[in-house]
């Protein structure tokens, strides 16, 4: 007798490809085995469990009452096939599979996209899940596992490593500079139309004496977006602090007050330790953290 405690999954498989086919050879087509081989599936199944599942007619395969009991069941079977390939996989010596990254909205946008795509074409079968976000992410609890950050990473098991850091300063398009003249001194910037953040947080409090003690009532547009603050540079409204190498990328942006203003940023890639050891997981933080390092040149 075919007892239920040896039924294997791919019979559960085979079960939810016919529910959501409503055929076995929809089922087949979807799970690229042929027909008769779905149809031993489910008569094993049923054997096994000693119950129908399904009423055969002409218009196609419908549920039982036993059949619709079981789909949760199987579900949760399909979800934990899954989860366990995921979990194997990170022990894995080939460099393929998913690694999910956070780094901030800038640079997710301005720098890594050249990084990744030098990383993925060495490496075809990574797949990669962006979190472009200012809010950090918890490596130790993987809601990401790489992560990009403009500050240093303070928890500990992670495998942190700084990369270099980053010069900010005031930056405008030419056009601007034309209109309303090129400050010599911060008395001067002040008289001009400045793009700076909204909500004074504890890093703006502890930044902002290095770009001249600046209030949120001196900036003309306020957004804690960078993203915003920096189309805003790029379009000529006013003046506005960014990152001097994404900058200088674009011909039409003049820095200002180079010698007064020059503030730096450390920038370090951090995961969790556990994931060293994993090919993948490896490949990436030292792609991003060689890529990151020759951007910073």
């Amino acid at each position: 007798m075919y007892m239920e405690n040896s039924l294997s999954w791919d019979l559960y498989k085979s079960f939810l490809e016919v529910v959501r086919a409503k055929s076995l050879s929809g089922a087949a087509k979807s799970l690229g085995i042929s027909q008769p081989t779905v149809g031993r599936h489910i008569d094993l199944l049923e054997q096994g469990l000693r119950t129908s599942l399904f009423t055969r007619s002409q218009s196609g395969f419908a549920l039982t009452e036993a059949g619709r009991r079981l789909i949760p069941y199987a579900e949760v079977i399909a979800s934990n096939a899954v989860a366990l390939v995921r979990e194997i996989s990170e022990y894995s010596d080939s460099i393929k599979g998913t690694v999910r990254i956070t780094a901030s909205d800038v640079i997710s946008v301005e720098v890594l996209p050249k990084i990744l795509t030098e990383l993925m074409g060495r490496h075809p079968d990574l797949d990669i899940e962006m979190v472009a976000s200012n809010s950090p992410k918890n490596l130790l609890d993987r809601e990401v596992d790489i992560a990009v950050r403009m500050f240093k990473p303070t928890q500990q098991a992670l495998l942190i490593k700084k990369v270099g850091d980053t010069e900010l300063g005031w930056f405008a398009h030419k056009s601007y500079l034309k209109k309303r003249g090129t400050p010599q001194n911060q008395i001067e910037l002040k008289g001009h139309s400045l793009i700076g953040f909204d909500e004074e947080t504890d890093f703006v409090r502890s930044f902002k004496t290095k770009i001249g003690n600046l209030h949120r009532g001196d900036f003309s547009l306020r957004t804690d977006n960078d993203l915003v603050q920096l189309s805003a540079i790029r379009n000529g409204l006013g003046i506005g602090m960014c990152q001097a190498k994404i900058a200088e990328k674009d011909i039409n942006l003049i820095r200002v007050l180079r010698n007064d203003v020059n503030p730096k940023l450390g920038l370090w890639v951090a995961m969790h330790e556990n994931l060293k050891t994993t090919a993948r997981y490896k490949t990436v933080f030292m792609g991003l953290s060689e890529g990151l390092a020759h951007y910073l040149k």
